[in-house]
């Protein structure tokens, strides 16, 4: 069962509740899991040393335990997150057209999975900062650990989703260039993208991802797709109309037609992205819209607890 089951993710009117939503049902399913030995107690204290500020000291701990702790704060936190989000038009896939349904694309996918790992980061004490881009770096915001700044990012994800641009393309390898040379060395990155470059610039794009590996970040790319019908091309057999959502080119013919030969695109350009994720220590993990969050926290909390051993 995935997290869509648990309630409508449709409804992305509230991105903080669903978020919330979202974190508590896979802690709840953690518990319940074999990967119940992950730390999912939040609490972060440090033993008082004498000399330190007292304002810090947690009074109902040491009411309890008859011990001093002070808490962490942001300037204490041991992990910086760059959450960066592919925001061009390919990620409006799949397109409801001008219809308000709901209808859970790309985008809305790879923002709810933002604000829940920012949610689950700021739980932790750790810092995260946003960055969104197209053909251009639209918008970045360095890392924090603030109640005011989770809110500030979530305001900056929900105006994204209720102000969707057409004909917006992707230059995913500048942008990565720009983060890879704006953020804190030795950060957790986390990439959502459906990578959809063109295919002349694929090497750029990979030299991109080397590039966040040169500056010491740990890097998560979560490939995002609809696999049924970008990866599995599963279409019924008629004649349909393909749109480019970046360009707005229009292809009319039959889906058997191609299919064949799309899937052997598809799948040779995959296993190349993904065999230079692997020859650079990069993370790559399909994300399939279809299927719920887990795929997304939980390899963020399995990278996590590399990074601290």
């Amino acid at each position: 069962m995935s997290l869509f089951d648990d309630y409508d993710v449709r409804q992305v009117g509230n991105l903080e509740l669903l978020a919330k939503q979202v974190v508590e049902g896979f802690i709840i399913g953690l518990h319940k899991s074999p990967f119940h030995g992950f730390s999912v107690e939040f609490a972060e204290h440090r033993l008082y040393n004498p000399g330190d500020s007292t304002r810090n000291i947690d009074w109902k701990v040491y009411a309890r335990t008859d011990k001093l702790f002070s808490k962490r704060y942001e300037e204490e936190t041991n992990l910086r997150c760059q959450i960066v989000i592919d925001s061009s038009s390919s990620m409006y896939f799949p397109d409801a057209g001008d219809k308000d349904t709901g209808q859970v694309n790309k985008l809305r996918f790879s923002a709810l999975a933002g604000a829940s790992l920012m949610n689950l980061l700021r739980k932790q004490r750790d810092a995260f900062g946003l960055s969104l881009f197209s053909d251009k770096v639209d918008h970045h915001t360095h890392c924090k650990s603030s109640t005011k700044h989770y809110k500030l990012l979530l305001t900056h994800l929900d105006k994204l989703l209720a102000n969707p641009e057409r004909n917006k393309k992707t230059a995913a390898a500048d942008a990565l260039h720009e983060v890879a040379d704006s953020i804190h060395r030795r950060s957790l990155v986390i990439v959502f993208s459906d990578m959809m470059e063109q295919s002349e610039d694929t090497e750029r794009l990979f030299s991109a991802l080397q590039h966040l590996r040169h500056n010491k970040h740990e890097v998560i790319l979560f490939h995002v797709v609809d696999k049924s019908k970008e990866i599995d091309f599963e279409f019924e057999n008629r004649p349909y109309v393909f749109i480019d959502m970046e360009t707005g080119d229009q292809v009319r013919l039959q889906s058997n037609q191609v299919k064949d030969y799309y899937k052997e695109q598809m799948v040779k350009f995959k296993n190349e992205l993904e065999l230079k994720c692997l020859q650079y220590r990069i993370d790559f993990v399909e994300a399939d819209i279809n299927q719920g969050f887990r795929q997304v926290l939980l390899p963020y909390l399995v990278k996590r607890s590399k990074m601290r051993t």
